[in-house]
């Protein structure tokens, strides 16, 4: 689960990691109120959606103007960038072309930045260890830098028996180059970002960049996503979810306990288990088609989630042809098979549909299919099912132009 900048902020403020004074503001009234409120003499006006690259980002109804990410010198200047900003939508590398609708902003302080750096805590899975990665190189995304200067990452490991100490916080701050007394400040800063890292059941933390103001190392920005699956310990957390900002299907998928995620093709695609369903995309890929979605219905889904999945398959626009494909293990595929016919009757299905089933009850499973009087294209195998699907879409597709 993701949450917005301001609100990564207030976690961290409390576990004792400095970050500027700043207000959230859902409303341009409130915007002013909270300039009005901080001491200025300069503002900096952010966009609040789950995405990175805001300040770089471009909005909709103005492409040449500023981004999502703004400084501003008075309150009249916030005002104005309050009113660019709210119900428009926001462009950046990570939303996509669609974007995100701007509903929020935070309003903070100005800062007189030192220098800037990179900080994040995440798990490597490499070492099954919490692991700090830090640069010099700020406000770049690290991905870049370790693509083109990886001897700039700093990386720190921590054993999950001692725990973080102060010679790793030392050894980070070190790392950085920092030295006295920032050298106190970033192992006051690094010691609370592990605690709240560990307490709050955190996936990752990211500070870029994290700041040096004077002698002090503050958080400038900050992500923060959270282990979906130790939510129900985090009611504090878990009450931060804002679902205006996910993916409504992805949403309807998980409270049905399906794993959904949307993409970019035009092929939908219902399998069971996740290991089978990545296969069952790089296949598509190999014959020359474009997955629309990940989909897995899990072992033990009912009739009802798998008519509920091949509902958030069709709901996709971009979706001209539908694979599915079923190993029943604990999955029986008779009941696939019911669940796949009554949703295609219930949506009125108009898009070319391959079926590929195997294992338990898989003759029960045909022969339903067989008998629902619906256009299902019948596959042996993996391979065959991929080139028949994409052979269908194109040719699905041709006819409708």
């Amino acid at each position: 689960m993701n949450i917005h900048e301001y609100q990564a902020k207030e976690l961290l403020k409390k576990y004792g990691v400095a970050v500027p004074h700043g207000i959230p503001a859902m409303t341009v009234e409130e915007a002013v109120k909270a300039a009005q409120s901080l001491p200025g003499p300069l503002f900096v006006v952010k966009a609040q959606i789950h995405a990175g690259g805001r300040g770089a980002g471009k909005f909709k109804n103005n492409p040449t103007g500023k981004g999502g990410v703004r400084l501003c010198k008075t309150v009249e200047e916030v005002k104005a960038a309050a009113e660019a900003m709210l119900g428009q939508v926001l462009v950046t590398k990570q939303t996509g072309p669609e974007g995100k609708e701007v509903q929020r902003l935070y309003i903070t302080d100005g800062v007189d930045i030192e220098k800037e750096y990179y900080c994040s805590v995440v798990l490597d899975r490499a070492t099954s260890r919490v692991t700090f990665m830090v640069s010099t190189e700020g406000g770049m995304d690290i991905e870049e830098v370790a693509h083109n200067t990886p001897e700039k990452i700093f990386k720190v490991a921590i054993d999950p028996v001692s725990g973080f100490s102060g010679f790793h916080a030392r050894k980070l701050a070190f790392g950085l180059g920092l030295k006295d007394a920032q050298v106190k400040s970033a192992t006051k800063f690094f010691s609370n970002l592990y605690k709240a890292f560990i307490e709050l059941d955190a996936s990752i933390v990211e500070i870029n960049p994290m700041i040096l103001v004077g002698d002090e190392v503050m958080a400038l920005d900050a992500k923060m996503n959270f282990d979906a699956n130790a939510l129900y310990r985090q009611k504090e957390v878990f009450a931060m979810r804002d679902e205006s900002e996910e993916d409504a299907n992805e949403k309807i998928a998980a409270d049905n306990e399906l794993s959904y995620v949307r993409l970019d093709g035009n092929i939908g695609c219902m399998v069971n288990g996740a290991g089978l369903a990545m296969s069952t995309m790089d296949i598509i890929k190999l014959h020359g088609g474009e997955p629309a979605n990940f989909l897995d219905v899990g072992g033990g889904a009912t009739e009802q989630r798998v008519t509920t999945a091949f509902k958030i398959i069709l709901s996709d626009p971009n979706v001209k042809g539908i694979l599915v494909n079923i190993f029943g293990g604990i999955m029986k595929c008779d009941v696939i098979a019911q669940g796949v016919i009554a949703a295609a009757k219930e949506v009125d299905l108009k898009v070319p549909l391959v079926v590929r089933l195997e294992g338990t009850n898989v003759d029960k499973g045909k022969e339903l299919m067989a008998k629902s009087g619906l256009p299902i294209i019948s596959a042996d195998n993996l391979d065959d099912a991929a080139k028949k699907v994409v052979e269908a879409t194109k040719k699905a597709q041709q006819a409708a132009a």
